[in-house]
């Protein structure tokens, strides 16, 4: 079995369009993008780069997703009210099941890795 290569994150990459269902936002017009770097091959592990602008919209999780924020700020709250705040160099882990509101105060950049076993 062959090893694949080692993913860097500092290369230019190809981002595209990674549009929010327009259903779910909440307030702004925020413009995302996402630049997947790596996925296994069963589809279930991904990681790569991803932009928005400033907006605010629903959000609900059935993947796990662990996050740095490189650039910007954000705010995550649960639909329970609990409210966080992150910033550059902040990471955070966010568990299958959340539901809340994700909102980007600042544009803003973050490296994840994404695990969905479903």
């Amino acid at each position: 079995m062959a090893v694949p290569p080692i993913v860097c994150f500092k290369d230019d990459g190809e981002p595209v369009a990674a549009p929010i269902d327009v259903s779910r936002v909440l307030a702004g017009h925020p413009v995302a993008t996402v630049d997947n770097r790596y996925s296994s091959a069963d589809a279930k592990f991904h990681t790569g780069i991803w932009t928005s602008t400033v907006g605010h919209w629903r959000v609900r999780y059935t993947e796990q997703e662990y996050c740095v924020l490189i650039c910007g700020r954000a705010r995550l709250e649960s639909d329970d009210g609990i409210s966080l705040e992150f910033g550059p160099g902040d990471a955070f882990l966010i568990p299958p099941g959340f539901s809340g509101t994700w909102e980007t105060l600042e544009d803003c950049v973050k490296h994840y890795v994404v695990y969905d076993p479903t």
